[in-house]
């Protein structure tokens, strides 16, 4: 069996330290604000997974329909020999460009959670015995240093998680995705579009009420890691769609006035009545809005393939 390497390039306390910075700053501005990251520990990966088995929710859906009908079209485009996936999580979706990789040396899983790193690495071994799997524990928001694998490379950012990153953040993103790229290496990017209102909204407000536990998960995770009295049951999970701004916006909404104590960081945080704490956006895209956004990050949007129902997309684009 090839080796598995797994190299931690975060420090071991960081994910506290990033939950305090971030609870600490989302909850003293105005509006309120957590990240999304903070929704998936063990029972939120839970709730995700069948939020993606939900009649109502479509991206996962209209996303493996375009790898199962693409991954040959997009391996030949790449020709890669080293398959670098950005927050792998399960590798599952994955597995769909291994196969169509045979010439593939390396798989770089990249993710914060060890657990999830190792479990993907053991399943696609026993699969795949010839892969070399070099995880690195990171947040792929940061700077990023890659082993030294063969190129080309091909760059995976699967899901429509860009989506979950502001337009400033998409920018430094697809920026430090740039910088990573050598000529010959690609970025392979998920992207949910822009469609009918109201079924963008269903998406993320399930008549099963799913989504609104995954939403509520991450005042539990507040109470858990930072001795916190948030009640979910004080708060309504609301999903807006923003024709602004053209992203679905994720908030918790209190249902009455309150008072919620964080004594990890000796913080006392007031709610009015209706007031609203965003947990997440969504944006949908448009296929000359990501060619706009990869060409001022330096790189050129070469393919474009959507789900037969133009629902989702997968593009290639590669370093100018």
């Amino acid at each position: 069996m090839s080796p598995f390497l797994l190299t931690r390039t975060l420090p071991v306390d960081a994910t506290d330290a990033a939950l305090r910075a971030d609870v600490l700053h989302g909850l003293t501005r105005h509006p309120k604000t957590l990240p999304p990251k903070w929704f998936y520990d063990a029972h939120g990966s839970e709730l995700f997974e069948e939020i993606t088995r939900l009649p109502e929710y479509y991206p996962t859906r209209a996303e493996r329909e375009i790898l199962v009908a693409r991954a040959p079209e997009i391996a030949a485009a790449s020709g890669a020999k080293t398959l670098i996936e950005l927050g792998s999580g399960s590798s599952e979706k994955t597995r769909h460009l291994l196969d169509a990789l045979p010439g593939l040396h390396s798989y770089v899983p990249v993710d914060v959670s060890e657990s999830a790193l190792r479990g993907a690495a053991e399943a696609l071994l026993v699969e795949r015995p010839d892969l070399s799997v070099h995880a690195l524990i990171a947040d792929f928001t940061g700077e990023l240093v890659l082993p030294d694998t063969p190129g080309p490379r091909l760059v995976a950012f699967l899901g429509g998680t860009i989506g979950n990153l502001l337009p400033d953040e998409r920018a430094v993103f697809l920026k430090s995705v740039r910088s990573l790229l050598s000529p010959g290496d690609a970025l392979l990017l998920g992207t949910d579009l822009v469609k009918d209102e109201k079924v963008l909204v269903a998406a993320y407000d399930d008549a099963a009420g799913v989504t609104a536990a995954f939403n509520k998960n991450v005042l539990t995770v507040v109470d858990r890691e930072l001795g916190a009295d948030f009640d979910p049951a004080d708060f309504d999970h609301v999903a807006l769609w923003d024709r602004r701004q053209e992203w679905i916006e994720m908030r918790l909404q209190a249902r009455r006035a309150l008072t919620v104590k964080i004594p990890g960081l000796d913080l006392v945080v007031p709610f009015e009545a209706g007031e609203g704490l965003r947990t997440e956006v969504s944006a949908k895209f448009r296929k000359e809005g990501i060619g706009g956004e990869l060409a001022t990050a330096g790189l050129r949007l070469s393919q474009w393939w959507t789900d037969s129902a133009d629902r989702f997309a997968l593009s290639l684009a590669t370093a100018v």
